[in-house]
């Protein structure tokens, strides 16, 4: 397993983090990529974000999102989920729409269970956080790169992992 570990400014749109953005460069293979938590600046071919001032593909709830794809379709999936209830609200307020997830850990369980479902043998997800879970062994992946981001003074680090899930 690589292990890195790259200073860099804070950045609201993490793919637009140096480091990030070269994971990144580096890490995304041809085929289907999504991002059920696009923002700005996702280098996914679909993209979902339940903002609807963001410009994606999808404007559903992120769990929703994933459902519409079929078992063991996709190459790879970007994961950058909004990290705790604050940046949930922070993220969302005011957009309108049921926010199922605020708060509700079940609901990252929930959707690292369907990204397990719809990534191919041999697929990649990318997940980014403050912790460096990923979708785990459980799931069927094998870390394969971990990229720690510090980025100064009191702001946590992100924690971006890769994984390849396992099987023919």
């Amino acid at each position: 397993m690589r292990i890195e570990r790259q200073w860099a400014m804070p950045n609201k749109w993490t793919f637009k983090i140096p480091p990030i953005e070269n994971l990144l460069h580096e890490e995304l293979t041809d085929g289907l990529w999504i991002d059920p938590f696009s923002g700005e600046n996702s280098m996914a071919t679909v993209t979902n974000d339940l903002n609807p001032n963001i410009v994606a593909d999808f404007h559903m709830d992120a769990l929703e999102f994933l459902k519409i794809f079929d078992t063991a379709s996709i190459d790879g999936v970007l994961y950058d989920p909004p990290y705790s209830p604050r940046q949930v609200r922070e993220c969302y307020d005011g957009i309108g729409g049921d926010l199922k997830w605020d708060g509700r850990v079940s609901f990252w369980s929930d959707a690292k269970d369907e990204i397990a479902r719809v990534v191919k043998p041999g697929g990649k997800v990318i997940c980014f956080g403050w912790n460096s879970m990923g979708c785990g062994i459980n799931r069927g992946f094998e870390m394969q790169r971990i990229l720690l981001v510090p980025h100064g003074g009191s702001r946590n680090d992100t924690i971006c992992t890769v994984e390849v899930k396992k099987g023919a």
